[in-house]
């Protein structure tokens, strides 16, 4: 995929990432059936069977959001993942002949969710997509106004989110690097790739730590609606990110329980 008009590096960086994923969530699965060639089409959804998943072999697809182009799909891209995503309406096209190799929906999910990688891998490409979609709508229709969603950048020692904030937000560090405070003291790193904030958007509660930038950093942001109708429609892929997010808070409330039974530093 990659968006018209003018990207900045980072967009561009995180386009190219998300474009190595599809070929890595899908080796080993063998397609269900030979690949589906078809000329210039105005819509493509209903040419497409709802229980199926196409990686592009071949063409180029416009992608039309209120009817204006966004964005295109190419070789290497999956179509058929916005089912239940709560994303604008999206028409497909293509002025050239295109091949689409399908795959099922079902053993594709089955795939994915049997092994630990590919459902991490999984979960960056889903709210990568989510979040530059997201980004380069806002700035469609409101060109003159900053979304709140999409990219943002922080210098070194400001704070991402605060400990006790309402948690209107999911996120991931694009670039740069973060710490984690918990009552001032640091209880982890938040790392390039990495999805924080949103166990308090799943429980609802205030945040429970202060993240701030240990350098600049370029950061997605994705909206807690987005992001709740993201992980509703990917029941299990919601699971292995709380079960993931769980395994860390863990260790956090271990080093938190360290730091306060350590003797004060002078």
């Amino acid at each position: 995929m990659y968006l018209l008009g003018e990207q900045p590096a980072y967009a561009d960086q995180l386009i190219n990432r998300l474009q190595s994923i599809p070929g890595q969530l899908l080796d080993g699965l063998e397609p269900s059936g030979p690949a589906l060639r078809l000329e210039q089409v105005e819509d493509l959804a209903p040419m497409l069977p709802g229980n199926q998943l196409f990686l592009i072999e071949n063409g180029l697809i416009h992608a039309i959001v209120d009817e204006r182009p966004l964005f295109y799909l190419q070789e290497g891209d999956l179509i058929g993942l916005r089912q239940g995503i709560d994303l604008p309406s999206c028409r497909y096209s293509s002025d050239e002949p295109i091949s689409l190799l399908p795959f099922s929906r079902t053993e594709v999910f089955k795939h994915i969710y049997g092994h630990e990688k590919r459902q991490e891998l999984f979960i960056q490409y889903l709210v990568g997509h989510t979040a530059l979609l997201s980004d380069a709508v806002a700035r469609l229709k409101q060109p003159d106004v900053r979304p709140s969603t999409g990219f943002q950048h922080f210098s070194a020692g400001e704070e991402l989110i605060h400990q006790g904030d309402e948690a209107d937000h999911v996120f991931i560090i694009i670039e740069g690097h973060a710490e984690a405070y918990v009552d001032g003291q640091k209880v982890g790193d938040v790392q390039k790739d990495e999805i924080f904030g949103a166990m308090a958007v799943f429980t609802r509660e205030r945040r429970s730590a202060t993240v701030v930038a240990s350098e600049a950093c370029t950061v997605m942001v994705i909206p807690k609606e987005q992001f709740l109708s993201l992980m509703q429609s990917n029941p299990r892929i919601a699971h292995s990110l709380i079960e993931s997010m769980a395994r860390r808070i863990d260790l956090l409330n271990k080093e938190v329980t360290q730091l306060r039974l350590s003797p004060e530093r002078a």
